[in-house]
């Protein structure tokens, strides 16, 4: 083999005898390194840590749970959920009042009414006073505190105020079934005061138009006997609680003794407050017994 030979095949066989180096390689290219772009979430190495491009330490920009700024949010949060809690309650209590009650009232009315007229029925018809000018003011006992004893019609107020049941006591069970009698005042018809009472809004409202009452509307009180016939005369829409002399024999007069027959009627103003009291005042103007049309030619059944 000649020299030339063995140098092109020391060549090939990449031979690594001294004076024969072999071919040069290029050197390998290492990957650019990527921009730091901080703490990157890795739930494999951070389950808690937040998922963002953030340091964990600054994601909730507070530097750990005890933080004032993170405290501040928690009450800031706790009382949010008690404002919300308490509108939720007020908001139901409302919906009691403006309407539950009116519901329940209704169902309550209808029964006390019910009752009345069948108690009636039962006890048949007592003779009726003897002149409808003088009714003898012994004829009628007062009943038991809740008893229902008469209905009250108002054409102004038909809608609401037609055979409305009127119970003795003026308690809050009470004048959830019609109105309400005054325990201290005249009984229908007798010389002095005759006062109820009745809820303007809530418990089926049935004062609710008491401000279309206007001075000569007639009231009819229907008793187990007779018809009484009140003619309205004036109201005063300007009362506190505390004026508890509109309820006496002779109201404004305290210690005077009655000569009429008066009818007096209250409510709570405004129609969605109880601040104030509004009252309107009447005399009797006409009676007749029950077994008799009514008087005016009003018909109960309307």
């Amino acid at each position: 083999m000649s020299r030339r030979t063995r140098g092109r095949a020391g060549s090939r066989g990449g031979s690594s005898r001294p004076g024969y180096p072999s071919p040069a390689r290029p050197p390998a290219r290492r990957p650019a390194s990527a921009p730091y772009r901080g703490h990157v979430h890795d739930p494999a190495v951070d389950p808690d840590a937040p998922a963002t491009g953030v340091p964990a330490s600054d994601a909730d920009g507070a530097s750990g749970p005890g933080a004032p700024s993170s405290r501040g949010r928690a009450v800031v949060r706790g009382l949010g959920e008690v404002l919300i809690t308490v509108g939720v309650l007020l908001l139901l209590l409302v919906v009691y009042q403006l309407w539950w009650t009116n519901v329940t009232s209704a169902q309550a009315i209808a029964v006390a009414r019910d009752q009345i007229t069948a108690g009636w029925r039962q006890a048949g018809h007592a003779p009726a006073p003897a002149s409808s000018a003088s009714p003898d003011p012994s004829a009628v006992t007062p009943p038991v505190i809740g008893t229902g004893f008469a209905l009250l019609y108002i054409p102004r107020l038909h809608d609401k105020v037609w055979g409305l049941p009127i119970l003795q006591g003026t308690g809050r069970d009470v004048l959830a079934q019609g109105a309400g009698h005054y325990t201290v005042t005249s009984m229908p018809g007798q010389v002095g005061n005759f006062a109820i009472a009745a809820h303007r809004s809530t418990h089926d409202e049935p004062f609710a138009n008491f401000p279309d009452l206007r001075a000569g509307d007639k009231v009819y009180v229907q008793t187990r006997t007779t018809w009484y016939v009140y003619t309205l005369t004036h109201d005063d829409p300007g009362l506190s609680p505390s004026d508890v002399w509109v309820v006496d024999p002779v109201p404004g007069k305290p210690g005077a003794t009655p000569t009429e027959r008066l009818l007096t009627m209250t409510t709570c103003t405004p129609r969605y407050g109880s601040t104030g009291r509004w009252a309107w005042w009447g005399t009797l103007s006409a009676t007749s017994p029950t077994d008799q049309p009514p008087p005016d030619g009003i018909d109960p059944a309307a």
